[in-house]
């Protein structure tokens, strides 16, 4: 049970193709009676306003352990009576129309191929993968269901290895343990990803992410040293930011598995911080979906009071972009009490910390710091 700051929360539903088709029709036969009746006008298209401002968040009834992003039911629109805005309310058109094509196929596409395609169709609309990326929202924001429901597959970077057994429809069983230190790739069908059976005798659940293709050595590391095998758990990584597909899969898991908690290693600045907070609540970024790629997520390391086992030559000073996303996140209210202190830390040091700098202390040391902190039950 839960309380909402807002009780008109707004969702994007999982739609079959039938019915993702039948809104756009809908949406287009209001669009022609409006312009085909005796005094036509151009209607305005009313979307669900994605900004900070409409945000709201869920709350635990005892702990804030389950805080996820929701948005709440206020508008915004998209009109071709402002210059200013007339591209944005023709892009949403050229989309669903793209969409519904795509549906008609019986085909899927990635956000990529999508960019691509309207770029050769509609090159004055569309000049840049971001403006595609938010006129999807739009369109779920518009037709209330999910962007996979629309056709488009997540891109994804994710990787998996460890304790679990994966299944796909009418395949063999995968065995993660055994995928080596590139571990198993995880696929940006959504649908699939649903439908996986698996099966675990691990006990936690290891996110590994950081910026940049470093922290996909910390994942290799791990996976080669076996690391699952002495602490029975899962290992995931999505090289970098995480992106939809990692997190769903690992939302996923954290129902499959909820006796399991998820342990998230990252670097000891701001942007390792934002990256855990994305893993824990959602990101406003994706709108009416927020809340179906969040878990629960515990903050295993780095954090301040690790500092002493990293040389002072080691630490690396804060750049601006790190401050930048330091006061964004200190003006979030979905930060927790002891995130914001950690948060507080790094900046009145001034000082960044990576997870390779325990390698200090050996290349075998990583998974003796990760299972230290488990067994001393050393997390936030």
């Amino acid at each position: 049970m839960r309380f909402f700051a807002d009780r008109e929360i707004c969702y994007a539903d999982i739609l079959p193709p039938s019915e993702v088709r039948a809104r756009i029709e809908v949406a287009v036969l209001n669009f022609l009676k409006i312009l085909t009746c005796t005094d036509p006008a151009i209607s305005d298209l009313l979307l669900i306003n994605r900004k900070s401002s409409n945000r709201r968040v869920s709350q635990g009834l005892l702990t804030d352990d389950d805080t996820w992003i929701f948005l709440s039911r206020s508008f915004c629109k998209r009109t071709l009576m402002r210059a200013n805005a007339a591209k944005a309310f023709i892009r949403v058109w050229k989309v669903m129309e793209m969409c519904f094509k795509i549906l008609s196929q019986e085909k899927r596409v990635t956000q990529r191929e999508l960019f691509y395609k309207l770029l050769c169709v509609s090159p004055d609309c569309f000049s840049s993968p971001l403006q595609v990326n938010r006129t999807i929202q739009d369109v779920v924001g518009l037709l209330r269901c999910s962007r996979y429901s629309l056709g488009i597959m997540a891109s994804s970077r994710g990787i998996v290895a460890g304790r679990l057994l994966l299944q796909e429809p009418d395949k063999e069983v995968v065995d993660c343990s055994e995928c080596g230190s590139s571990g198993y790739a995880i696929s940006g069908d959504l649908d699939l990803l649903d439908r996986l059976v698996m099966k675990t005798d691990a006990r936690f659940q290891a996110v590994s992410d950081t910026r940049g293709l470093v922290q996909h050595a910390i994942f290799q590391r791990l996976a080669e040293d076996r690391v699952f095998n002495h602490i029975p758990s899962i290992l995931i990584t999505a090289k970098g930011y995480p992106d939809i597909a990692t997190r769903f899969l690992l939302h996923r898991m954290s129902r499959t598995f909820p006796e399991l908690p998820i342990m998230a290693l990252v670097d000891w600045n701001p942007a390792g911080l934002a990256i855990l907070c994305t893993f824990k609540f959602g990101s406003i970024g994706m709108g009416l979906e927020a809340y179906r790629y969040a878990c629960n997520v515990k903050w295993l390391g780095l954090r301040g009071d690790d500092l002493q086992l990293i040389p002072e030559e080691s630490l690396v000073s804060l750049k601006p972009r790190d401050l930048q996303i330091a006061k964004s996140l200190m003006s979030s209210e979905t930060l927790q009490e002891k995130h914001r202190e950690e948060l507080t830390l790094m900046v009145q040091s001034g000082k960044r910390a990576e997870i390779e700098a325990l390698y200090f202390h050996g290349y075998d040391y990583l998974g003796k710091y990760i299972a230290k902190k488990i067994v001393q039950a050393n997390y936030i």
